[in-house]
């Protein structure tokens, strides 16, 4: 039985072009871009080209680009980054409670250092307030984390609007974004968001796990994430992977020229879906619709949400209770939206991509009827 997948938030099926960009480079090109015979030299060639076409598709420059592993470790890098640039200024973070915790999980880690951590809360329909944010700025806050997408609801923060209220309180904080679940999927670049530090993630658009970049704003003076040989501009040292490199790059490149025509279908199958589920599953409560074109939360209260999704994986379909990451626990996402527990407990997040079809989105309606009419509620 062929799976219909509607997990694209978790994770993406990797593009026959960005397979064939990285199977080029371990085959072919698979010299060490340090290495100063030809073979090395054509890999430091093609690693040049793919950082100017990641850099293309976010909208800078090349020489702020700088390649990881992935998410975690791009948010990583960039709290603590932005914890030290600060350091003689202040011991105060601002960041929202609905973040991945690849951001709370280093702020935490902070805090048991002495830092103070706000945690803005968002409203009902997944977003904080700017209000929020300009009470909790304080003269000694060094950075404000405030993703642009977030995971598992789909709402869009408001972090251009966040990067103005810095400006005009004459704020020295940093502000870094998790960009991942936006990149690709919405328009932007750093420079128009007014952030300093951004972090995209290559499994999320096609390209290989394991890849993914941090965007450093020049004039940044950046301390080292890894010492060693001094690859990526002396901040993360190791030889690169160029095959995870190469695909990303493939991958930024196709995503950069389908922009526009993949956010015009996904925004109309988003509300083809939310229609269709509406209509056709009694019960079910449409949580965030979500402003980002790929994303929604729905809820079928009464029906423990893990019992939902391994039903529904019977029936040949993928999607999940929420950010993969969670592995099975509750979602502070919903927690901290304030939903009663029966809603909470019956999440849902779908998650379209371009493969995805009207049809599809019929059965998956039909299969979330089916689960509401064979499944017992919680307490019966």
């Amino acid at each position: 039985m062929q799976a219909i997948y509607f997990d694209h938030a978790a994770t993406t099926q990797v593009l026959p072009e960005a397979a064939q960009a990285a199977l080029t480079a371990m085959r072919e090109e698979y010299g060490n871009p340090s290495s100063q015979y030809a073979l090395g030299k054509r890999a430091a060639q093609a690693l040049a080209a793919h950082r100017e076409a990641v850099a293309q598709a976010l909208g800078c420059r090349a020489g702020e680009v700088y390649f990881t592993s992935g998410g975690t470790e791009g948010d990583n890098w960039a709290v603590s980054l932005a914890a030290h640039l600060g350091r003689h200024r202040g011991k105060h973070i601002i960041t929202t409670a609905v973040e991945h915790a690849a951001v709370l999980e280093p702020c935490k880690a902070l805090e048991s250092q002495g830092y103070q951590v706000t945690y803005l809360t968002p409203g009902p329909d997944g977003r904080v307030r700017l209000a929020d944010l300009e009470a909790a700025l304080r003269p000694d806050t060094v950075l404000v984390s405030m993703m642009l997408v977030n995971n598992e609801t789909g709402a869009v923060q408001p972090v251009g609007e966040a990067a103005q209220v810095l400006k005009a309180r004459r704020s020295a904080a940093l502000l870094h974004t998790d960009a991942i679940q936006g990149f690709l999927k919405l328009p932007f670049t750093p420079k128009a968001l007014g952030v300093d530090l951004l972090t995209v993630s290559g499994h999320k658009i096609g390209a290989m796990k394991g890849s993914g970049a941090l965007y450093i704003r020049s004039g940044l003076r950046a301390v080292p994430l890894i010492r060693g040989g001094g690859q990526e501009g002396g901040l993360r040292s190791g030889t690169e992977p160029t095959p995870q490199i190469a695909a990303l790059a493939a991958a930024c490149t196709l995503g950069k020229a389908r922009l526009e025509e993949h956010q015009d279908y996904l925004t109309g199958l988003k509300a083809y879906a939310l229609e269709a589920f509406r209509r056709e599953v009694p019960g079910l409560v449409v949580v965030a619709e979500g402003q980002a074109p790929h994303i929604c939360a729905i809820s079928l209260p009464g029906y423990p949400s893990q019992v939902v999704v391994r039903w529904l994986s019977d029936q040949g379909f993928c999607l999940s209770a929420g950010s993969a990451c969670h592995r099975g626990q509750a979602s502070h996402v919903y927690a901290a939206m304030g939903l009663s527990k029966p809603v909470r407990d019956g999440m849902l997040r779908v998650s379209f991509g371009p493969e995805n079809t009207r049809d599809q989105v019929d059965q998956l309606a039909a299969a979330l009827r089916g689960a509401v009419e064979n499944l017992l509620p919680a307490g019966r």
